[in-house]
């Protein structure tokens, strides 16, 4: 990350941030920080006010695409790729705003397939697009500039340009190959993420009645070979203890499955997994608040089992020799 306050040596000083949501406000944060000039847009006019007030060197579009026509690259974190082309190409679309060679960051979870589509009318007016949506090792690892990017490009000299921006934004950059790439291990990531979501919620219920207690099913996994994130973070510290409050909600959980099936059925694999995960997913976010978190999907299996999951008091900070063997491969020589 460039030092507090510099422009990094890549040349660009302006950036523009559209989607200021739960991700997208702590991401965006991170680039005043690193001495950029930013634009900043969200269809809640009163987040993009409160950026303006709140960081450095940030000014509202005020819904004008003129405000981002000095901008040498525009990020986009938005629901998925039709509502980015819709800022776009829209109505009231901000390419047209745009000088020759600016570069759209698209981190939103987004098809692969509308990926490209988009990339080649963005070239039509001499736009360029890359692909880098964002995972993260721990909830909320974008406050801190600590996410996770995967990167999609067909140009080199892009990746290069637009790389100090996303490293003060994340962690980790993983360029995946070709434009489309960065969305299509996204979509890929998400679905070994829900999966292991289906069956720890699955563990859990059926594990309680049979007299097990969840909070020690999940201590047990974590040393075990049945660790996996919901165990570790989401569930562990936000499902049994019922905050609800990971920040990533079921609703987008669910969209993004429909994603994974789009890709599965275009690259012509045949699974039925994607398609099961997304209906029991969706049938406990009937049972829940449409803006529900994530790990309320639990009270979806709560109503399907007949029981409610005894809910955790404290949770416990994971001891650190309980990892320190996995960076040693399992102690393998």
């Amino acid at each position: 990350m460039p030092p507090n306050g510099q422009i990094a040596a890549d040349g660009v000083q302006h950036v523009g941030y559209i989607g200021l949501g739960n991700a997208g406000f702590s991401m965006a944060s991170n680039l005043p920080k690193a001495g950029y000039k930013l634009v900043v847009h969200d269809v809640d006019t009163a987040r993009a006010d409160r950026a303006a007030q709140e960081w450095k060197n940030t000014v509202a579009s005020q819904g004008k695409a003129d405000a981002f026509s000095e901008c040498e690259i525009i990020v986009t974190m938005l629901p998925h790729g039709k509502v980015v082309r819709e800022v776009l190409f829209g109505d009231n679309g901000i390419a047209k705003a745009l000088k020759s060679g600016t570069i759209v960051v698209d981190t939103s979870s987004s098809s692969p397939f509308d990926t490209v589509l988009l990339g080649k009318e963005l070239a039509e007016h001499c736009l360029q697009l890359v692909d880098a949506p964002i995972t993260q090792t721990y909830m909320r690892a974008t406050d801190a500039g600590e996410s996770t990017l995967m990167v999609g490009t067909d140009s080199e000299a892009a990746y290069e340009k637009v790389k100090p921006v996303l490293q003060t934004m994340a962690g980790y950059i993983f360029h995946m190959g070709k434009l489309g790439a960065g969305h299509a291990m996204k979509t890929l990531n998400n679905y070994i993420m829900a999966s292991s979501i289906i069956a720890s919620s699955d563990s859990l219920v059926t594990g309680q009645k049979f007299g097990l207690d969840p909070q020690k099913m999940i201590d047990c996994l974590n040393v075990g070979t049945g660790v996996c994130f919901p165990t570790l973070d989401t569930f562990r510290r936000d499902g049994l203890t019922k905050q609800y409050n990971s920040g990533f909600g079921l609703a987008m959980l669910v969209k993004d499955l429909g994603i994974t099936k789009e890709f599965m059925e275009r690259s012509r694999f045949e699974t039925e997994m994607p398609d099961l995960i997304q209906r029991y997913l969706s049938d406990a976010l009937a049972q829940v608040e449409p803006q529900s978190d994530h790990t309320k999907c639990l009270v979806g299996w709560e109503k399907r089992s007949g029981i409610e999951l005894r809910e955790t008091e404290k949770v416990q900070d994971i001891p650190a020799k309980d990892f320190s063997h996995r960076l040693q491969g399992l102690n393998r020589p």
